[in-house]
Parts: C-alpha cells; structure tokens; sequence
C-alpha cells in the first residue's frame, strides 16, 4: 500500500472516529433519541423488568404495544427477585412472551448460581429461552475481574442451563463489558446487546438477537419508585420469535 493510500485510509478511520463521537455526544445530550429512532423502525418491541417497577399491570402493559418481557428471576448463589414470582404468573397470563434472566455475579461459583436459577424458574416450556446478564456492577468497573477465570464461569453456567433446558441461553451484555472481555467467547449464544446511543448493526450486523436500546421508556401499568422501563427491539419478526421459545 502507498503512503498515499495510507494516508487516506488513517483519514477515513479519523472521520470515522469523529462521526462516532459527535453521535455518542448527540444522543448522550438528547436522551438518546437517535437510537430511540433507528429502533422504530423494527417490527417486534419488548421490555425487561424487576423488582424497581413494583407492581405490574400486565395486561395494561401489553396494550401498550409490547410483544415481549424479560422479567428479572435470581442474582448470585442466593437472590431471588422479590418481584419475580407474581410478574411470571401475571405475566404469563397475557399474549407476552415472556423470559426469565439472571444477574450474574462475580463472588459466587457458577454452579450455585444456575441451580438457583433452575430451582426459582423451573420449567420454561412455552417460554422464552433462559438469559444471563453478565455486566459491571458496583466496583467492578474500577476493579474488574480476571478474564479467563470470569469467562471460564460465565461458560459453566452457561452450559449447565443448556444441559437443563435443552437450548442454549442468551447473553445480555453491555458494549464495554462485550469488548472487554466476551467478544469470540460466546459465538453460537444468542447475543442481547445494550447500547443506548447507536445501533448494534454499526459494527455487530447479525450477530446481536435483542437489542437494548433505551432505559427511559415510560409506560402506563406499573407503580414503582422508578418510573422508566427498559426497552428492547427484537432482529426478526414476531413468527421468528418463536424460535426463540421453548417447545416441548
């Protein structure tokens, strides 16, 4: 390659660069109404909840256009969501789809953690596949953990929910985290990425299955101290969301 090309390839990453910032600065100033945008444009919109929104009006919530919800389960070895039991059973009462995640934690083995899992979801027959949300939290971020040992875990579990359900599960994730340290350790599991500036497809077209896209969503339904709702896009229409549950 000539210096000369070089040089203008060095200038296309630099406009590139700048583009991507000016856009992190915009939506990051306009309550990320850029990503709020593209994401309209898909056909199949959902929401994931926990304990935050308190008491859930699930049939006012479907009304509102939503197809499907990731309802928040267990976190660690010991922790079951206080909220998880009733928004399972009322949820699962409407025409949602619904899923059952896990918050993965550092401190505790793998192996407690997916029984947890197991025995306070049970049986997901008619649902949507098993999730782990594996992200910073707390101190984390300054005092991240050591990358082999974390994803030597998170793939422990991984496989002992596969070994239960019978399908694979579906990894939640935010960008940083995803780059930092998950990035071709995960290929063949459905990816549930988080980025509330851009779309995943900037640089991770077909390789993301939900996208989360917003966390200031607000709904009529619910009475929890926190009034936003994530929100979520589904890549695919409502029929290809069925694979995507668990058919006995």
């Amino acid at each position: 390659m000539t210096k000369k090309k070089i040089r203008y390839r060095l200038l296309q990453i630099a406009v590139l660069l700048v583009l991507l910032v000016a856009i992190v600065i915009y939506t990051s100033a306009r309550d990320n109404r850029l990503a709020c945008r593209i994401a309209s444009g898909y056909q199949v919109h959902g929401i994931d909840v926990s304990h935050y929104q308190g008491e859930i009006n699930w049939e006012v919530l479907e009304k509102q256009g939503l197809e499907f919800a990731f309802i928040k389960a267990t976190e660690g070895s010991g922790h079951v969501d206080t909220r998880f039991y009733e928004n399972w059973e009322a949820a699962d009462a409407t025409d949602v789809k619904v899923g059952a995640y896990h918050f993965f934690s550092f401190d505790s083995p793998a192996e407690t953690q997916a029984q947890l899992y197991i025995e306070s979801v049970g049986d997901l027959s008619g649902n949507l596949i098993p999730v782990v949300d594996i992200e910073f939290y707390g101190d984390k971020f300054s005092n991240p953990p050591e990358e082999e040992e974390l994803v030597a875990e998170l793939k422990t579990m991984l496989a002992l929910l596969e070994e239960e359900y019978g399908v694979k599960p579906m990894v939640y994730t935010t960008y940083t985290f995803y780059y930092k340290y998950l990035d071709g350790e995960i290929d063949g599991y459905p990816l549930w990425i988080r980025n509330v500036y851009f779309s995943p497809n900037l640089d991770m077209r077909g390789e993301w299955t939900f996208w989360q896209y917003t966390d200031q969503a607000v709904f009529e339904g619910y009475s929890g101290a926190e009034e936003h709702i994530d929100m979520n896009v589904f890549y695919g229409s409502l029929d290809e969301l069925d694979e995507y549950v668990i058919w006995e």
